[in-house]
């Protein structure tokens, strides 16, 4: 029977599962992807509320199935930036293995940026010329300077959008004062990230999964290929001012928004706003690829 794999991402916003079949030439077909809206952080990350650990032990529970139901050979289980730091991440994690049989890896922001750019590498075609990745989660922000052949920098920072929601968005619509606040946090971060881009300066955004789905769903003209597409930076503007206008009932009743989004995209969006109003970005892609693949690529490496 060929070798089938299931990466699971244990996110901060959402658990993500990827079920793969290794093909012959050490490439992958996908047979399934799944993902729960767990929001480990809607009480705070510094301790996950009951209520965000029993949806996530439950979608774990749902993934435990499937992986039975598909015959899974090889299971990896990633946790990130909610399960690091939060305080009874660790019996979580016990918890997890000991009910589930799933052996959960916590890893550093610096591996989950390294994974990162291996699935997104997979799904752009780099040129030769620098890229500015950035993969926006519930409890960070990877931001990585890459070209075709070299990651030159990578670097996590705790500024994620499950953070900024919590910290940040009172009101609705958000007030002119809490984008300022939110603002002045990411800044209060991003020092490193001004000083890389100096060092190896990139005029394109790849945006990994998301908050970047949706944006590709609504500016996008069409799909490059099946894994990326791109976006005009002039098209987001409009979108960020339409949208950080509304109230939180206002993006529920939109059609084009997800239920999953509604929420928190307004913090999500000023998090790319602050990004292009920085950094003189020219184009952005969205990659249909991000920490998944690249751990799944990671594996099939690993057998060859």
């Amino acid at each position: 029977m060929p070798n089938r794999i299931a990466v699971i991402d244990l996110g901060t916003n959402t658990f993500h599962i990827l079920i793969a079949e290794e093909q012959p030439d050490q490439s992958f077909k996908a047979l399934h992807r799944q993902r729960f809206f767990v929001k480990l952080a809607e009480e705070g990350i510094e301790t996950i509320g009951q209520a965000p650990l029993e949806r996530g032990f439950a979608a774990l529970s749902h993934f435990k199935k499937l992986i039975e139901e598909l015959e899974v050979t090889k299971v990896k289980a990633i946790g990130t930036a909610a399960l690091r730091t939060a305080s009874n991440g660790p019996a979580f994690v016990q918890q997890i293995k000991a009910q589930l049989g799933f052996q959960i890896e916590l890893i550093s922001g610096s591996q989950e940026a390294a994974f990162i750019h291996k699935g997104v590498a997979l799904a752009v075609p780099f040129r030769q010329e620098n890229y500015l990745l950035m993969d926006i989660g519930g409890g960070s922000v990877e931001f990585i300077l890459a070209n075709k052949n070299k990651v030159h920098w990578a670097q996590s920072f705790p500024i994620g959008v499950g953070v900024l929601y919590k910290g940040f968005h009172k009101s609705n619509p958000i007030t002119a004062t809490e984008i300022k606040a939110t603002n002045a946090y990411i800044d209060s971060f991003l020092n490193p990230l001004q000083k890389a881009l100096a060092a190896f300066p990139a005029h394109t955004l790849v945006g990994a999964s998301g908050t970047f789905d949706v944006l590709e769903s609504l500016l996008a003209k069409e799909m490059a290929s099946p894994t990326h597409a791109y976006v005009s930076v002039k098209d987001f503007f409009p979108l960020y001012d339409r949208i950080i206008s509304t109230t939180e009932a206002e993006r529920y009743a939109m059609q084009t928004i997800p239920d999953t989004r509604a929420d928190m995209i307004v913090v999500a969006l000023i998090l790319i706003d602050n990004i292009l109003s920085t950094v003189a970005i020219d184009q952005i892609i969205v990659s249909k690829y991000a920490m998944k693949e690249g751990i799944l690529l990671d594996l099939l490496e690993a057998v060859e």
